[in-house]
């Protein structure tokens, strides 16, 4: 009973059935009959004037029917109103005796009234309650007020949680680059508005997402003219001549990642199935003819959706950072129910645990001093990290017992 619209729902009906139940109630109340002491009022007077007429009485032609019995009427002995009846009998002055009885599935009741003679004399009682069908009426009249409520509250709550649909609608359409897809600003005023102030957000963050990546790639793009002109110059110098093409080559790297980080964000594309087992072995092959160690441990045939290029090129990426650092790598695919488990794991020195969760921020190096070696600006896990999680990906780090690092990616199977 989690969802908002449910509880509306059942809360709107419940409240008309609420307020028709206590009317209902009400109207129950006031059309339940008399009291008994109303009811056997009468009767007390007309069984009075019986009882003194029946004994010794010769009927005539004209006399109307008094039924007398050897025995009670049948059934079964309704207490309050013979009671009633009884203290009726008395306050008029007779002294006779009387059971107010009433028959399963018949309406109506009927005394039977003691004689001196050891007979009964059979009286029915008027049936002033109701009409036994009133409850049926009342029951099909409860059951149309459900009807009629069900739907109108559906519509209503509807309308109530649509602002709120929008919402979720126009969080679970944010792109890769943060920036919600525009609404259409149509329907009643707080849903007009909602949309409007959502766009207007939206269009805020592309206009920042916008700018941010035009001044990184304009900064990498930028540095690459300077860059050539200090690597012209450092053509000439004599002393420490291969430190000033070293420290270029880095300010290349790091430039040209700037850039395909920020093109990675921009460029994305088709969303496709793809078969990650031959993915794997292609880029195990590539590994392999580029000098890399690369072996493969174990593949299932699993199918992802993702954009066949930027998963190789995030892949490729773990793979090669797995290799370099780790001298080695081992590659595992496994098929977990709906879950695709991919494993990179090495024999590296793996990364200091209060360094983990630093380890996809862009630039980031172990050890900057001592890893200058080894080429890279850093940012080939940022941009597997975006990759993998721009397809509903996960991506986790995890040293391994012995030494050495584990990359785990897990995808949803197609």
């Amino acid at each position: 009973m989690t969802s908002l619209r449910r509880r509306l729902i059942i809360l709107l009906v419940v409240s008309i059935l609420g307020v028709v139940g206590l009317a209902t109630f009400v109207a129950v109340k006031v059309l339940g009959g008399p009291s008994p002491e109303l009811t056997m009022g009468p009767l007390a007077h007309q069984i009075q004037y019986m009882v003194q007429l029946a004994p010794g009485h010769v009927p005539g032609s004209g006399d109307a029917r008094v039924p007398i019995s050897d025995r009670p009427a049948p059934g079964f002995e309704d207490r309050k109103h013979t009671r009633v009846l009884n203290d009726m009998l008395r306050q008029n002055g007779l002294d006779v005796s009387a059971v107010v009885s009433r028959n399963a599935g018949q309406p109506g009741m009927v005394a039977s009234v003691a004689l001196p003679d050891h007979r009964f004399m059979i009286v029915n009682v008027p049936d002033l309650g109701p009409p036994r069908d009133v409850w049926y009426v009342f029951a099909g009249w409860m059951a149309l007020i459900v009807l009629g409520a069900t739907p109108v509250s559906i519509y209503f709550t509807g309308v109530l949680v649509r602002p709120l649909e929008m919402l979720e609608s126009a969080v679970s359409k944010i792109g890769s680059d943060g920036v919600l897809a525009t609404l259409p600003e149509k329907g009643t005023v707080e849903v007009r508005a909602t949309a409007h102030a959502l766009n207007e957000l939206s269009a805020r963050l592309r206009t920042a997402m916008e700018s941010r990546m035009r001044l990184v790639a304009a900064a990498g793009h930028d540095l690459r003219t300077p860059m050539t002109r200090m690597r012209l110059r450092a053509e000439f110098l004599e002393e420490d001549r291969e430190k000033w093409l070293s420290d270029l080559d880095e300010l290349d790297r790091i430039a040209d990642s700037a850039i395909r980080l920020v093109r990675e964000e921009v460029n994305q594309d088709a969303v496709e199935p793809v078969a990650l087992d031959t993915l794997v072995r292609d880029i195990e092959v590539e590994m392999v003819s580029l000098g890399h160690a690369v072996t493969i441990d174990h593949l299932d045939h699993v199918s992802v959706k993702a954009g066949a290029l930027g998963l190789r090129r995030a892949l490729r990426n773990l793979i090669v950072n797995a290799a370099t650092h780790g001298k080695n790598c081992t590659v595992s695919l496994y098929g977990q129910g709906n879950r695709a488990v991919l494993t990179i794991a090495d024999r590296g020195p793996g990364i200091p645990p209060d360094l983990l969760n630093k380890a996809f921020e862009p630039f980031f190096r172990v050890d900057p001093a001592r890893m200058q070696f080894i080429p890279g600006a850093g940012l080939g896990l940022a941009i597997a990290k975006e990759i993998i999680e721009r397809y509903g990906g996960t991506i986790t780090l995890e040293n391994r017992q012995g030494g050495g690092l584990v990359q785990t990616i897990i995808f949803s199977r197609e």
